[in-house]
């Protein structure tokens, strides 16, 4: 009775495992859970964190800065200097070798550093501005793009998931025929080649289910990543293609505009122009002086012997008060030639920012082209899809009638299936290429 309480116990758990492990989602819970744990946003705020501690790093240098230094010499043999002996009463001529000072030093000191004007901290600290815009621009930019490779990503996982189950429907309907028509020639009311045309075209949609249910594995696994989950996490889809497809049907968008300047892409573009301009400031700004102070706190201690530690050691205090100016005055034309580079660099941002604008210009009309022929695409694919499944239909009665071929048959199905394929790789583009206009469009995520 203990064990099989035990084993219960154990099934339970590992039930309760798998359960934990399973993840249902639908398209929107997708897009959250990715821009909340894909890989490539996590990364994206590390960079926005480590572009804040960049920007105070930058601010620290213009702030008092304190350091501290202790100096111990031990003269193990101290140095010999040669004095005139005469001055100490000896003879002309000859010296009199003598050491200075005690066999340990100690020196203890502290010093306050204040940058009072630097150019370049001025222009660092509007890098530093810049630099954060920049990192939180590159964020959202890998949020849409994450939108829209999880939305591709589910989409390949659906697609996969429909042409399984319209190739296990086919090969039933083949199996079928083919089961039929083998009766009818061991009758000898169809000729073999009927049966083995057949056989052929079963093995064929036999073959396709085995590379798509391997190709449906990979889908899974590649959206898992796109999601930022352990490839063999079990994830189960609550949307289906065709609810998707619907929902993406907006011909409102096809004349839908935007303001080129709030694209995230001219954004980066832009951002990259003022970071040309501050670097331009920069080289300029070396040509200026440079004025700091400093304060500075010392004590030491001398002794024969090491008696720092003890309290009747004398210490000697100082302190020092110091300011410095720095003028630059000549570079042999250094300074001129970086400049000038830094110039060259600013005129190619400029000339970046004007290609960007024009590229998204380029890019929406490309999208909502594309977007409209998918849409058309769809009503197209599924007429031809309805008149193929009636074609197929007829010809399977005329065949068992006995008044059209096997060839005639398979032609017919093949048609079918390609129809059937069209239609769903019709509703995936919809999909996915609302995704690529949403993209070109700037939509927010949130939207």
């Amino acid at each position: 009775m203990k064990t099989k309480l035990i084993l219960i116990i154990g099934i339970l758990f590992c039930i309760q495992i798998n359960a934990q492990e399973s993840i249902s989602l639908s398209l929107e819970q997708a897009i959250d859970y990715a821009l909340k744990n894909s890989y490539a946003t996590i990364n994206a705020s590390r960079d926005i964190d480590a572009a804040k501690l960049k920007k105070w790093e930058t601010t620290t240098m213009g702030l008092p800065q304190i350091s501290a230094t202790i100096d111990y010499q031990n003269w193990i043999k101290q140095q010999v200097s040669l004095i005139p002996a005469e001055f100490f009463g000896g003879n002309v001529g000859e010296f009199a070798e003598v050491s200075f000072g005690t066999k340990h030093n100690m020196n203890a000191t502290a010093t306050l550093n204040q940058l009072i004007f630097d150019g370049s901290y001025l222009v660092g600290l509007q890098s530093a501005k810049v630099y954060l815009k920049i990192s939180e621009n590159a964020q959202e930019k890998t949020e849409l793009s994450i939108r829209e490779a999880v939305i591709n990503a589910y989409g390949n996982v659906l697609l996969s998931e429909e042409s399984v189950l319209i190739l296990e429907k086919n090969i039933a309907t083949l199996e079928k025929n083919l089961l039929e028509t083998t009766q009818i020639y061991k009758n000898g009311l169809a000729e073999e080649e009927s049966v083995e045309q057949l056989q052929i075209t079963l093995a064929s949609v036999k073959s396709q289910l085995s590379k798509t249910k391997n190709l449906k594995s990979i889908a899974y696994k590649m959206l898992n990543i796109t999601l930022g989950i352990e490839i063999n996490t079990a994830v189960s889809l609550s949307d289906s293609l065709n609810k998707l497809a619907k929902e993406n049907l907006d011909l409102g968008l096809l004349s839908s505009d935007f303001t080129f300047e709030n694209h995230i892409d001219y954004k980066i573009a832009k951002n990259n122009e003022t970071a040309n301009e501050l670097f331009v400031k920069l080289e300029q700004s070396k040509a200026l002086p440079t004025l700091s102070s400093f304060v500075n706190f010392g004590y030491a201690g001398f002794g024969e012997d090491f008696d720092f530690t003890k309290k009747d050691q004398k210490w000697f205090d100082s302190s020092l008060l110091g300011v410095s100016l720095n003028i630059p005055i000549f570079s042999s034309f250094a300074r001129s030639s970086r400049t000038q580079q830094a110039k060259i660099e600013l005129e190619k941002a400029k000339t970046n920012l004007t290609e960007t604008e024009q590229k998204l210009k380029l890019q929406l009309e490309t999208a909502k082209t594309n977007y409209n022929f998918s849409i058309e695409e769809l009503e197209t694919s599924k007429q031809n899809l309805a008149l193929a499944e009636r074609i197929e239909n007829k010809q399977q009665i005329k065949f068992f009638e006995g008044i059209s071929t096997s060839f005639e048959l398979t032609e017919a199905q093949r048609q079918l299936y390609s129809m059937q394929q069209n239609y769903l790789q019709a509703m995936f583009s919809i999909i996915a290429n609302k995704a690529t206009l949403d993209n070109a469009l700037n939509t927010p995520i949130n939207n």
